[in-house]
């Protein structure tokens, strides 16, 4: 991590951060001819995209989630679509060779339009899963969002969705107390607009038991693929200290892309 903090200190634009990594992959294009790519790794219910989102159209380059390709695939009729619906309908995990067919194909097919960069939101979630996407992409930095377990569980169970329109918000709002060195925390709803307030279903797992379960399995799992990606100084875990308003600015500050946005503001 102090590796890390120093290369952030002295490089002055995410094409520079991006290309202070080691590369992994002999065959990806040179990080000097192409846009960063990225990974966003935490908890369910933490944020990661709603931050990778935003990034991305700060950066002009695309957001990719593996559960959108996913369902993506099954409304599309696609090749494989048979076999994912036989899968998600017996409640089993996606294969990681399916993951990876998708997510290889959305690379493709993106590189053709002329992509050169992207963020992913939510994989790899193994060991097994990271090392097969050495094989697929160069992947310049890892960030790892963290947040207080009070608040993440406040935040899954406040999750909810537009019956109509689809969007979605949260309804709970968070405070807490700091104690035992913890610093107190406070994030603000995510209020929908009114004609959508009678419209807003919860997720039939979004309950405390289940939420817990998720959080355990996530953290679980996730130490080993942390460690892969530390070891080869590519890990940034950045401590969410709030909602967006307080957590966006200092995200970019740790990103080093405070400057950047001042410069694309500017610009517009």
């Amino acid at each position: 991590m102090a590796a890390i903090t120093r290369l952030l200190k002295r490089t002055p634009s995410f094409y520079s951060f991006a290309r202070g990594f080691s590369s992994t992959n002999s065959h990806a294009p040179s990080r000097e001819n192409r846009n960063i790519q990225w990974v966003f790794l935490g908890c369910p219910g933490v944020g990661k995209g709603t931050y990778a989102s935003r990034l991305c159209n700060l950066l002009g380059v695309p957001h990719i989630a593996t559960g959108d390709l996913v369902r993506h695939e099954l409304a599309s009729n696609g090749p494989l679509s048979s076999q994912l619906s036989e899968i998600v309908n017996q409640g089993k995990l996606v294969s990681d060779e399916i993951i990876m067919n998708l997510l290889s194909k959305r690379l493709a097919d993106g590189e053709a339009k002329g992509e050169s960069g992207f963020i992913l939101d939510g994989f790899p979630r193994t060991i097994n899963q990271a090392e097969i996407l050495e094989g697929v992409a160069d992947i310049d930095l890892v960030v790892n969002l963290k947040l207080q377990e009070e608040a993440l569980l406040a935040k899954c169970l406040g999750r909810r969705t537009c019956s109509q329109c689809g969007g979605n918000f949260n309804v709970a709002s968070i405070n807490i107390k700091g104690e035992n060195g913890c610093p107190g925390m406070s994030m603000a709803p995510l209020l929908p607009p009114q004609h959508c307030m009678s419209k807003l279903i919860t997720r039939s797992d979004d309950t405390e038991p289940v939420v817990k379960e998720r959080l355990r399995i996530y953290n679980e799992l996730s130490q080993p693929v942390e460690g892969f990606y530390r070891s080869r100084g590519k890990l940034l875990e950045f401590e969410l200290p709030g909602g967006i308003p307080e957590s966006w600015p200092k995200l970019l500050q740790a990103l080093n892309l405070d400057d950047y946005e001042e410069k694309q503001s500017a610009a517009a």
